[in-house]
């Protein structure tokens, strides 16, 4: 399967397995526009899987009183890029139901799903990933935000098993071992990362260990201190803007806990504190060529 086609068997599972689950968004009673939802309405019927007005704060909202109503309710916010005008529902109501209420209420039962290109809550960087950690968010007693990467839709391919399964939250993934230096990223950069350690690898034999860290909001501390104390060196890239990205906690944390094991400082390879220049692309991305001279320059600190 690629990526998209997991994410449809997911949400499958899902509807079939609970019938309180809802699957909501702009266009996705017509299969969405990236194809994500394809089928579920013929399926399951217009009154689970149905169109939502162009309103990203009408979207969020109803999908917490429904969750709060005891639905598994899954939204679908068409672009991350449009994701802000539903913050205020987000951050002040989804994310503090449990403690405004002391627990009397909550909407656990809440997943948002949004293509993005750069952050999010969880981010997988595969079709195998997409669909383990979907059905967690899904399943999981807390609201989540899962973030789907674009580029990724028809290009990541992976052999997916058509049964349920659903992969752990917070827990990184070591895609690539190594001794010399750590290489942190999740979603689309991961594969980023990966040319990077082969490509340097070819030149002059250093083994960088490559970590997908899969979700950010709880991250795998555990298994990033584990290798940046064995390595002594470490990159942290993501596409989102440098200032106040998540790199920065990953760094901050790195620097708590492994500062004794450290041979090198922490480098960050990230997107420009710009707003992204459609046409300048390659100037605002952390590029492969901008991540390979990253690790020369820590390699020769």
């Amino acid at each position: 399967m690629n990526m998209f086609q997991a994410i449809v068997n997911a949400l499958d599972i899902t509807l079939g397995k609970d019938p309180s689950a809802i699957v909501f968004g702009e266009d996705v009673a017509f299969g969405g526009v990236f194809r994500c939802t394809m089928g579920l309405r013929e399926k399951y019927g217009e009154q689970r899987v149905f169109n939502t007005p162009i309103c990203e704060q009408g979207i969020a909202g109803f999908g917490i009183g429904a969750a709060v109503g005891g639905c598994k309710a899954v939204a679908e916010i068409q672009f991350a890029d449009y994701i802000y005008p539903a913050f205020d529902q987000l951050v002040n109501e989804a994310a503090k139901y449990r403690y405004r209420s002391g627990d009397l209420f909550n909407c656990g039962g809440l997943t948002i799903r949004s293509p993005c290109s750069a952050v999010g809550h969880v981010i997988p960087r595969g079709a195998y990933q997409a669909k383990g950690l979907l059905r967690a968010c899904i399943n999981t007693p807390d609201p989540c935000l899962f973030f789907e990467p674009k580029v990724l839709y028809r290009s990541a391919e992976d052999h997916v098993p058509i049964e349920d399964y659903e992969l752990p939250l917070g827990k990184a993934d070591i895609v690539r071992p190594g001794k010399d230096m750590t290489l942190i990223g999740w979603g689309t950069q991961v594969h980023v990362l990966l040319d990077v350690a082969e490509e340097v690898f070819s030149k002059n034999g250093t083994e960088c260990e490559v970590i997908d860290l899969q979700s950010i909001i709880p991250w795998d501390l555990e298994t990033v201190c584990e290798s940046v104390c064995k390595t002594g060196r470490v990159i942290v890239s993501h596409e989102a803007q440098l200032t106040s990205g998540f790199g920065a906690e990953v760094a901050a944390a790195i620097q708590s806990n492994c500062f004794l094991n450290l041979e090198a400082p922490i480098e960050r390879v990230c997107g420009l504190d710009t707003p992204f220049p459609h046409v300048l692309e390659p100037f605002y991305m952390p590029t492969k060529w901008k991540l390979i001279e990253a690790v020369e320059k820590l390699l020769a600190f």
